[in-house]
């Protein structure tokens, strides 16, 4: 990857611009503070809607305060403000809203910069970008913020369809294996690919969208992963042979953890990056409870259950006599205005001898308490970086898009949790979850092992801590 050097008498100004996602956010800020850390001026471009609620729930401006040029701007997510942004509202307006109008602004922000823009981190979803960047010659890197496996299977998308392995012929069909995606032809099934790809319809709007941001992404001058070659290192061997210039840095936030560690003592604070409000009361609750004895359950930001499917998970929690803590956004559960909260506060007083309900929770802080035995989890990429650094084995129950992909590499590759896909039924969540809680042996050796290793790939001399350095002398060049 060939940059221009920066004059030498200013540091590399790298404008980092994340899709208006929770997930998306998460990870792409904690990579801007590890480049603040090696003492880059850094541009965080977020929307406007974001930054506004990043403002009311944490402590966003005062933090990155203590980096001299960091600066927090915004651009707009093309939608309206009472818009409610939930479900599968990305990839619904992701044509009128993203690219009629973020593109021109995105355009603009470039080209007024002061100081110049040296480098663009942009999200790997956000293919104009690669045009916007190109067209002002400005380097720039792509961020695939879910996981290379389920990039690898939407690259790979094309391909299963020309084999005549797409479209999916009903039920009878899910366990089929899919033998097109390279190195990935022994576990993976027609019900582990991507929720998109079970439309009838292959030529499909929303499977032809992200296919192409997808192949378009391997048109940047470099790829950004959110992972470790110990994790993934087949399947980036295979990704190189599209973008030959990648860098494996993750998991991030242990990566970002360890700089801070170094840099600060034991006692360094750490930027929540919620948008939603964190409820801290669940800590004093756990540590109230014996060593792994809770379940944590939470499936993301954006996932949305039906009254039915909270109660079927609810009662498979109650009846495997394990404590839980869950989490229940009120906007979560389907129903009218209202009734999604009111059903929530029923559960509470219900459960208030087993478990502990609350909106939201500072999830990291969660999963390595003492108390967290096991994790219930939507199988979001960050969640299962998470869990994996915490070493808690999981129960996946994916909602849609990668987390197909993750549930399944979890449970067959890793074999670090069990994958509920495809079912709400209490009697297997009580028995998956007494499987990880109860006799949990075989998971939770898994698990530490795994964790062991991951967490040395951020450490010096580490691979990702090795992959961070070099993306941080090419950035420099």
């Amino acid at each position: 990857m060939e940059m221009d050097s920066p004059s030498q008498s200013r540091p590399p100004h790298v404008v980092i611009f994340p899709l208006p996602l929770q997930g998306h956010i998460n990870s792409m800020i904690k990579l801007a503070e590890l480049l603040a850390l090696a003492g880059f001026k850094l541009t965080f471009l977020n929307s406007h809607h974001n930054h506004e609620r990043l403002i009311k729930f944490t402590n966003i401006v005062a933090y990155f305060k203590r980096y001299p040029g960091f600066e927090l701007k915004t651009i707009t997510d093309g939608l309206p403000l009472d818009h409610p942004r939930s479900g599968n509202w990305f990839l619904e307006t992701y044509e009128e809203a993203i690219i009629m109008k973020i593109k021109q602004s995105f355009r603009e922000k470039l080209m007024n910069s002061n100081p110049p823009v040296d480098c663009v981190i942009a999200d790997g979803f956000s293919g104009f970008a690669i045009d916007v960047a190109n067209e002002l010659g400005i380097p720039i890197i792509g961020f695939r913020t879910s996981s290379p496996r389920s990039f690898w299977v939407y690259y790979s998308i094309t391909d299963i369809i020309k084999a005549g392995e797409l479209p999916i012929r009903g039920s009878e069909d899910m366990d089929r294996l899919i033998t097109t995606v390279p190195g990935m032809e022994t576990y993976l099934r027609c019900r582990d690919l991507p929720s998109f790809c079970r439309k009838p319809d292959i030529e499909d709007s929303t499977v032809q969208l992200i296919v192409k941001q997808t192949r378009k992404s391997t048109q940047a001058d470099a790829l950004i992963f959110n992972t470790t070659d110990e994790l993934d290192g087949p399947i980036l061997s295979q990704i190189r042979t599209k973008c030959a210039n990648i860098y494996p840095i993750g998991p991030l936030h242990a990566q970002l953890n360890t700089k801070l560690k170094a840099k600060h003592g034991e006692s360094f604070d750490q930027f929540s990056n919620a948008l939603r409000e964190e409820d801290k009361s669940c800590i004093p609750w756990l540590d109230k409870q014996p060593y792994r004895s809770v379940i944590y359950v939470s499936f993301g930001s954006i996932t949305s259950t039906s009254r039915d499917q909270l109660v079927e998970l609810w009662y498979g929690l109650l009846n495997s006599k394990t404590k839980f803590l869950f989490v229940v956004r009120p906007d979560s559960v389907i129903g009218k205005d209202g009734e999604g909260e009111d059903f929530v506060k029923e559960l509470m007083e219900k459960s208030k001898d087993r478990g502990y309900i609350v909106d939201w929770a500072p999830q990291e802080v969660v999963l390595n308490h003492q108390a967290v035995g096991g994790f219930l989890t939507h199988s979001g990429w960050n969640s299962t970086l998470e869990s994996i650094v915490a070493g808690v084995p999981m129960v996946c129950w994916p909602y849609f898009a990668d987390q197909q992909v993750t549930s399944r590499v979890v449970s067959r590759v890793w074999k670090i949790g069990l994958d509920m896909k495809d079912v709400c039924d209490r009697k297997i969540v009580e028995n998956m979850v007494n499987d990880v809680m109860v006799d949990r042996k075989e998971y939770v050796n898994s698990a530490t092992d795994m964790a062991k290793v991951i967490n040395q790939c951020v450490s010096i001399g580490g691979s990702s801590s090795n992959n961070l350095d070099r993306l941080i002398e090419d950035i420099r060049m």
